[in-house]
């Protein structure tokens, strides 16, 4: 099924290290990307724009690839 706004995620933790996208940033992955869930807020060709968690924590563009469905 794919992803759309609004849908509940979190990160797939093999898929984003190593990844261009990790190494653009700090190598030290938050555990808030693999065990919380966020809310695609928007989407962009192959990436979604994910919120997450109730505390401020800044957005973030992740490869479709990189994210699976959240389930509790």
């Amino acid at each position: 099924m794919p992803i759309k706004r609004g849908d509940f995620v979190r990160a797939i933790k093999d898929k984003l290290e190593n990844s261009l996208e990790a190494q653009a940033s700090d190598p030290r992955l938050p555990s808030y990307l693999f065990t919380s869930k966020g809310e695609v807020v928007d989407l962009s060709g192959d990436y979604a724009l994910v919120k997450f968690g109730i505390t401020p924590t800044p957005n973030i563009w992740l490869r479709l690839e990189q994210l699976e469905e959240f389930k509790d």
